[in-house]
């Protein structure tokens, strides 16, 4: 059996302000003055048992209000960082919510330069490079993604992409169409949430209308086999997270889970944590969570981490190091067996 938690990974689908870990999330109210409806860890654990997205939603968004200077920002996507080298994540593409932050008075520069001060000292730390994803919060109007793109302007080359995220039931991805635009315009990659918690129809629409690069969760595309035919030509990555997936009642369970049948049906999966604080795991503790409850193969696992790896956007030169780094791996378990 391979050791799936000292394999080199990437990690896709992860949002910085998601991962505030409790300890953090109280300290930083502290220190800003921010008042919360929690006074210990327990008291926020017990606040993470979730019964659709929107629950989550509403503590997400009453979390992030405890990130206010640059410091704060520097601190939280430092910490993930740490935590995702001690999983073995090699690269790793975070989102930030910048609306979530303007809209309570943050400033664009306040979040975007602590963020990238944290991804310079992970890189000089742990050897762990990272990418910053913007995610648009598909509750609020198009209009504002633009006012997004425009404060983006002077960070045009630190950012790898467009996302969008937020509540999908009656936000469908067609409202942002002119936006994604825009951004695929400016040489941006493109991805969107579709498909946890809204059907079928919203991954074709981010394929077809947003014409994305990747799509986030994108489970639910199983319930059109023309879609996961379509997916699996063309070879359109999946961020999946399991643990979310089941945190927030897609599945019921971890052995209910798609993952597994969607990777043997040829789609680019991925696994991913999300927002582990939240959802009970990092990145390794979805691909062991996945062994354990779906019988993955050594092989399926080796996919798994490989697929990472090609759906990132990194340069193809670097795709192709971190895919020699994992054959190396695989070698050097074999030969000591």
């Amino acid at each position: 059996m391979i050791d799936i938690l000292a394999l080199p990974k990437a990690e896709l689908h992860m949002h910085i302000e998601g991962s505030l870990e409790p300890a953090m999330l109280l300290e930083l109210a502290a220190r800003n003055g921010v008042a919360i409806p929690f006074a210990t860890q327990a008291e926020v654990e017990a606040a993470c048992e979730f019964q659709n997205l929107q629950t989550f939603l509403d503590l997400y968004y009453a979390g992030l209000t405890v990130m206010c200077g640059r410091e704060d920002f520097t601190d939280v996507t430092y910490a993930y960082l740490r935590k995702a080298h001690e999983d073995a994540v090699k690269h790793a593409e975070m989102f930030i919510s910048p609306q979530a932050h303007l809209r309570r008075g943050i400033t664009f520069p306040t979040m975007m330069d602590g963020i990238l001060e944290a991804m310079e000292a992970a890189r000089q730390d742990f050897g762990i490079t990272s990418g910053l994803i913007l995610g648009l919060q598909r509750q609020f109007p198009e209009a504002e993604g633009f006012e997004v793109l425009e404060q983006a302007r002077a960070y045009e080359d630190r950012v790898v992409g467009l996302g969008l995220g937020g509540p999908e039931l009656g936000n469908p991805p067609s409202k942002f169409e002119r936006v994604f635009a825009a951004a695929r315009a400016r040489g941006w990659k493109t991805m969107a949430h579709a498909g946890e918690e809204g059907g079928a129809d919203y991954v074709r629409e981010a394929v077809e209308i947003l014409k994305v690069d990747r799509i986030d969760h994108g489970v639910r595309c199983e319930d059109d086999d023309d879609l996961v035919h379509l997916l699996a030509e063309r070879q359109i990555p999946l961020t999946v997270c399991p643990l979310s997936n089941v945190r927030l009642k897609v599945f019921q369970d971890m052995a209910e889970h798609n993952i597994a049948r969607l990777l043997r049906a040829g789609l680019a999966v991925t696994a991913n944590s999300d927002d582990p604080p939240y959802f009970g795991g990092y990145v390794n503790d979805n691909y062991v969570a996945c062994r354990e409850a779906l019988d993955l193969t050594d092989a399926e696992l080796v996919q798994l981490a490989k697929n990472s790896f090609t759906a990132s956007f990194l340069p193809q030169e670097e795709i192709a190091r971190h895919l020699r780094s994992i054959d190396a791996a695989i070698a050097g378990a074999a030969a000591g067996e």
